[in-house]
């Protein structure tokens, strides 16, 4: 398992009874998590997120509590926001894929004389933008969602990164992909965190069980002559590891696949959360 246990600002006190118990610096939350089918015993929180019959949910407060604020990772800094739909705007249990992303492009510049270029795809509210930035890429940032590209200019900002070489796209991620490959340009690395189902900024929709191997295999013409690392994130349940290894293996040229469950430690009992699933592809040495 890909075990994200380099926080020290985050992390799950305790899970169980369909939730999971976080802390975010100094704010305790529960949150509902359907991997969580054990028990757990009740504790106070500072806010609990409640489903609704009808959809969706709301948050109670049992303190009041700042719109936002924000948590370390190592030398990143993120904006923590509750949604209303149970969201934080971080994805945590990513760290580990952050890290694995900063050592594939340690010495690329060293290596070939130019700064690597990175090509974030389904790319949230940006933490493996601001890894990938930290470690001296140029990216670009594509989500369909206005509002999680502004989401991700804060988190940049947060970090130092307000003038680092991030190019910030909101559109269709396929629609993108294709134009890129028309347009001839290349990457170094490229990342995806799709959704199980989606739209694009104009209604287009997005299927995974449909859509992930076709998108692949257009990203697959968007990589360099020196590669570092293609990724996928995949938080579908039906999708096992062996699934995203299978379409890496088909996909893309020779090089070493790997892939796993991603997880995060829980502090009561050693027990560990599992938070889907991630493919790795990177060129054989």
């Amino acid at each position: 398992m890909y075990l994200a246990d380099g926080w020290k600002e985050y992390g799950i006190l305790d899970a169980g009874n369909g939730n999971k118990r976080e802390f975010w610096g100094d704010v305790t939350l529960l949150r509902p998590d359907p991997q969580a089918v054990w028990t757990m015993e009740d504790a106070p929180c500072d806010a609990v997120y409640l489903r609704s019959s009808s959809g969706g949910g709301h948050w109670e407060y049992n303190r009041s509590l700042p719109e936002s604020w924000t948590i370390r990772y190592r030398d990143l800094k993120f904006v923590v926001r509750p949604t209303g739909f149970k969201h934080t705007g971080l994805f945590p249990e990513q760290a580990v894929n952050w890290d694995w992303m900063r050592e594939q492009l340690t010495g690329f510049e060293r290596r070939t004389g130019r700064s690597p270029r990175v090509l974030n795809l389904f790319a949230y509210t940006g933490g493996a933008t601001c890894a990938c930035a930290k470690a001296g890429a140029e990216v670009v940032h594509v989500d369909a969602a206005k509002g999680m590209v502004a989401w991700a200019k804060d988190n940049a900002a947060a970090s130092g990164l307000s003038a680092a070489p991030i190019r910030y796209i909101v559109d269709d991620c396929v629609k993108f992909v294709r134009r890129e490959i028309r347009r001839g340009n290349r990457y170094d690395g490229i990342l995806m965190d799709p959704p199980s189902y989606g739209r694009g900024p104009t209604g287009e929709m997005w299927k995974i069980e449909d859509d992930l191997y076709p998108l692949v295999e257009l990203c697959a013409k968007l990589l360099s002559d020196t590669p570092c690392f293609f990724l996928i994130n995949s938080y579908t349940t039906g999708l096992a590891p062996s699934v995203l290894a299978n379409v890496l293996q088909l996909a893309l040229p020779e090089g070493k696949v790997e892939a796993d469950e991603v997880g995060l430690p829980i502090r009561r009992g050693r027990l560990v959360l599992p938070c889907g699933a991630s493919g790795r592809w990177m060129p054989y040495a």
